[in-house]
């Protein structure tokens, strides 16, 4: 492939673009002559001349405009699809985050992403421990693992538990002393695969905020998934303890009964992450910045209800 010198092509465009040596010479960072010099070896390679010159203005001869045009067309294709391969196609963003998290948080507010960046295409993808970053799979991420490297992480917020249960079986505790009421129903405990089967750890965790234990004799019904957990509860299977960020939803919340009592920080927090090569992408950026705001909203709404 027999290539013209690729330097003197981008400061061609420069000028012609800019309409100015000094002005292309800044853009480029280099100086006024490196540009003339460069117009020079472009000119002597095609043999023609670029530029009309006359003291010190100057303008495009009629073979500079043609050429003008298919450099331009040629360099913004070049760019294009560069930055595609290094920061996502514009208007294409694919998000990697837990189950949890994008059905009962996310989804609920897509319709307020939509309606602001209609130009935006949200793609999701729903994982059990999105850990790997692999570009292949996914632009950025919700997790509360962010990589140590190369990740740029924003915090979105913190976990809190707290208990829930169905509108029959509060109808049954309501009125008796709490947590006593409680242990007379089966507690509904998620259970992860590195959790012994025969405990509760997140009900102990619970309880020892409390400042109070949990009884030996209790029946628990373990799960393993959270929306598994609050689907029981919802049918009044027992009591689970949900996250902060799954009851915001109205329409998740039917049948749903917040026992009042005390919540705890699981010391998991919640960050987006995207690669820092990514972390300048407008796409990107709208995406964060809307995250930021729905998290904001979230919390006011977490502290209302307290």
């Amino acid at each position: 492939m027999d290539l013209p010198p690729l330097r003197a092509i981008q400061c061609f465009e420069s000028v012609a673009r800019l309409n100015s040596f000094s002005k292309a010479a800044q853009s480029l960072n280099v100086t006024q002559s490196a540009v003339s010099h460069q117009i020079r070896i472009l000119e002597e390679y095609l043999g023609e001349a670029m530029f009309y010159r006359q003291g010190r203005t100057f303008s495009l001869t009629e073979v500079g405009e043609r050429y003008f045009t298919d450099v331009s067309g040629a360099l913004g294709l070049l760019s294009d699809s560069s930055q595609i391969i290094k920061h996502g196609k514009p208007g294409r963003i694919r998000l990697a985050l837990y189950s949890s998290v994008a059905v009962n948080w996310l989804i609920p507010r897509l319709e307020d992403f939509y309606r602001q960046y209609p130009e935006i295409e949200l793609t999701l993808d729903m994982v059990n421990h999105p850990s790997d970053y692999n570009e292949q799979r996914a632009d950025c991420y919700i997790t509360v693992d962010p990589p140590p490297h190369a990740f740029i992480s924003k915090f979105l917020f913190a976990e809190t538990l707290y208990p829930v249960c169905g509108q029959k079986l509060w109808e049954k505790i309501r009125d008796k002393p709490l947590p006593d009421a409680l242990w007379r129903h089966p507690i509904l405990s998620v259970r992860y695969a590195d959790t012994s089967e025969n405990t509760a750890e997140d009900w102990l965790r619970w309880c020892k905020a409390g400042g109070f234990e949990l009884p030996s004799d209790i029946k628990i019904n373990h799960f393993s998934h959270v929306l598994l957990a609050i689907e029981a509860a919802r049918y009044n299977l027992g009591i689970t303890l949900t996250n902060n960020y799954m009851m915001q939803d109205d329409a998740y919340k039917q049948n749903i009964v917040r026992v009042p009592m005390h919540e705890f920080l699981t010391g998991d927090n919640f960050y987006f992450v995207c690669k820092e090569l990514r972390n300048n992408q407008d796409d990107i950026i709208k995406l964060s910045e809307w995250l930021e705001s729905q998290c904001n909203d979230t919390h006011r709404a977490n502290q209302s209800n307290r």
